[in-house]
């Protein structure tokens, strides 16, 4: 198994050790990545849904020395600032990434799929991309280079941002020190992103099966 999906499915693992090694600094590492993973689009590899799980999990032990409200106000404080920067870049990019001067840097395939969730969901796709990786990365980036008025976004982005983190950092916190999660904490990170990947799939069956079904009836009209 590759050193990278040792690490990301035993967050819980490297994250103890991290508090144990740096202590509050802690707090300014876990920072660094969720406004990374929000605010660059080169970097949507970065883990989201279970770092805001394991961070939970590992603040409901007292020996941590690491507060729940605190993370929760420092990560919300990452992805609102990140999605924001992330906001100003395609803002500013637009006409570049349009013209296909960054296929380079950008995954095509990453915009194309950020671009149907909008068509799909509008503005609200700011909030609900921040539970589907990839797209979290590059919804505001999109936002940005299509031009959404920055109040409307400013909006979406808190309350996305708000739901996010408290709703993945307490689900760790009530849940991950059960002896259950934390003897099979790999699954639980894999479920996690099966459930984050879920609406999106099910969207793409559904979106599937209508074309499908246009495409058999433009085919009996023709016969």
């Amino acid at each position: 198994m590759p050193d990278w999906l040792q690490w990301f499915l035993h967050l819980d693992d490297k994250l103890t050790t991290l508090t144990a090694d740096y202590g509050l600094w802690t707090y300014a590492i876990l920072f660094a990545i969720v406004f990374a993973e929000t605010g660059l689009v080169v970097t949507p590899f970065l883990p989201g849904d279970s770092l805001l799980f394991a961070a939970g999990a590992i603040a409901a032990n007292p020996d941590s020395g690491l507060n729940v409200w605190l993370i929760c106000v420092l990560l919300f404080a990452a992805a609102v600032l990140g999605d924001m920067v992330n906001f100003h870049i395609g803002r500013y990019l637009g006409p570049r990434v349009l013209s296909g001067k960054f296929s380079r840097w950008l995954n095509p395939k990453h915009l194309e799929k950020t671009q149907k969730f909008f068509e799909t969901y509008g503005a609200k796709t700011i909030v609900i991309a921040r539970f589907v990786p990839i797209v979290r990365t590059f919804a505001p980036f999109v936002a940005g280079v299509g031009q959404m008025n920055y109040s409307k976004f400013l909006f979406y982005n808190v309350v996305g941002g708000a739901f996010w983190v408290l709703s993945m950092t307490f689900a760790g916190y009530f849940f991950g020190g059960l002896p259950i999660i934390k003897e099979h904490f790999e699954l639980v990170v894999l479920g996690i992103v099966f459930v984050s990947i879920l609406p999106a799939v099910i969207e793409y069956l559904r979106h599937w099966y209508v074309n499908r079904r246009l495409a058999l009836g433009a085919r009996g009209g023709n016969n």
